[in-house]
């Protein structure tokens, strides 16, 4: 008889202690990501590495070039034009995602609310995000030229009997109001699908202890959507600082230059030669774009955590 005790089986850890096994991509999957990748590198990653290039030469888009270090570069900073669309590139997405994000939030807030017909008249609030842009600039161009002055001059308002489009303070007011009025339903859906994933036991608890509508906002339904509202401000100030063919439409940049966007300040290099020296303003702008993508994959990564 062996004195010897038999070795006791290893002890097996808790399912949620075991390592995860490491899966190799399907090929299939690999297969089916492979035009998509090649049409990006082709279209869109090529041609940023080849435009970052160019700008630090002397290039007019074709023919002979010659390397000038930072000079565009330098030559940008400096330049009013490019400070002033740059400005109002970025003053024209604040105030626009302010007002997109407070409306939006307030129409989401109404058509998640027990009204009749409220499935119908989300269908009806949609509709601008589907319209063409340029087309919209143009019908809301007509309205700002000479549907509204002549309805000023009819009541004797004096204000807005000339078109605001002609006054270089106030045309970008028209550019922000065409803006949000297209950006509007595509914010919110987003906040749409955020109120519907509030349990409604939240409610009708608060309710049971005295809770209002307003404190019910204030306590419930504001806290519970800040993830939302920072998703949502993110997309809507990356989409409007590549503001163009509304601005196109609506302004083509005057009076004067006092509306002309980044995206519209280097397309109109393109055609003065400028093709060097708009690279170098296109790359800050890529840069400039490329932190607030950071900022919105870290921000929704601690909303997954």
């Amino acid at each position: 008889m062996s004195l010897t005790s038999p070795e006791a089986p290893a002890a097996t850890p808790p399912a949620g202690l075991r390592p995860t096994p490491k899966r190799r991509p399907d090929k299939t999957h690999l297969f089916f990501l492979l035009p998509t990748l090649i049409a990006f590198t082709l279209c869109i990653a090529l041609p940023a590495v080849m435009g970052i290039f160019f700008s630090f030469t002397n290039s007019v888009g074709y023919g002979e070039w010659d390397f000038v270090g930072l000079a565009n570069y330098e030559l940008m900073f400096t330049d009013p034009a490019i400070m002033a669309s740059f400005w109002f590139t970025i003053w024209f997405s604040a105030v626009t995602v302010i007002a997109t994000n407070l409306i939006a939030f307030l129409l989401a807030v109404g058509l998640t609310a027990q009204i009749r017909a409220r499935v119908p008249m989300r269908a009806i609030f949609v509709i601008p995000m589907v319209v063409s842009p340029i087309i919209i600039a143009f019908v809301f161009q007509f309205l700002f030229a000479k549907t509204l002055p002549t309805a000023a001059q009819a009541v004797g308002f004096g204000p807005l009997e000339d078109s605001i489009l002609a006054n270089p303070n106030l045309a970008w007011l028209s550019i922000v109001i065409v803006t949000a009025w297209q950006a509007v339903p595509g914010a919110m859906l987003i906040y749409i699908a955020g109120l519907l994933a509030i349990p409604g036991d939240l409610y009708e608890a608060s309710a049971l202890d005295g809770a209002g509508p307003w404190k019910q906002m204030k306590m419930i339904t504001i806290p519970l959507m800040a993830s939302y509202i920072v998703i949502n401000v993110i997309l809507t100030f990356k989409g409007f600082l590549n503001a163009y063919d509304i601005i196109i439409g609506l302004t083509d940049g005057g009076p004067g230059t006092s509306t002309r966007s980044v995206a519209m300040t280097i397309f109109s290099g393109f055609e003065t030669g400028d093709y060097a020296y708009q690279m170098a303003t296109a790359t800050i702008f890529f840069l400039i774009t490329l932190a607030i993508a950071v900022v919105q994959l870290r921000l929704m990564r601690r909303k997954d955590q």
